[in-house]
């Protein structure tokens, strides 16, 4: 490994990935990337996966960020993608960082407007997907109440 072209931290879409790791593991370090997807990014990019990502080129980073990019276009099946049949215009996409947040942000919004029972959840502040309650969730309901024993 050529020391004067190792770089401690590595810039690729818009997010610093630290350079002492294996690739496939720093791509994780992107909010909305998985291991799966880390590696499905890698091999469309041709970039060995074991590299560590202090040691890429500026052409493989600049190939890794075109994927991540555009992974609809780059070959990824869809199914690996993290927004498939979107609400809004249904296309498959799959959203990073900033983008996920706002997205999941909106849906929660338009739950709680058209008040379905997912969206009254959430606004109660209980969990969502039927869990049940009588033991668990005591922070988000309140103090835990208690019987008193009888003498």
């Amino acid at each position: 490994m050529g020391e004067e072209n190792y770089k401690h931290i590595v810039r690729v879409a818009n997010v610093d990935i630290p350079g002492n790791k294996q690739v496939k593991i720093a791509l994780r370090k992107i909010k909305g990337v998985n291991f799966n997807f880390a590696h499905a990014i890698c091999n469309v990019a041709s970039v060995d996966i074991r590299k560590k990502a202090g040691s890429l080129t500026d052409k493989e980073v600049e190939a890794l960020t075109a994927v991540l990019n555009n992974p609809v276009n780059s070959g990824i099946p869809k199914w690996m993608f993290n927004r498939r049949k979107d609400y809004d215009d249904n296309d498959d996409k799959h959203l990073t960082e900033g983008k996920l947040g706002f997205a999941k942000e909106n849906d929660i919004k338009r739950l709680k407007k058209i008040k379905c029972l997912r969206g009254i959840r959430h606004q109660k502040g209980l969990p969502v997907r039927g869990q049940r309650t009588r033991s668990n969730f005591r922070r988000t309901k309140g103090k835990a109440v208690g019987v008193k024993k009888k003498r």
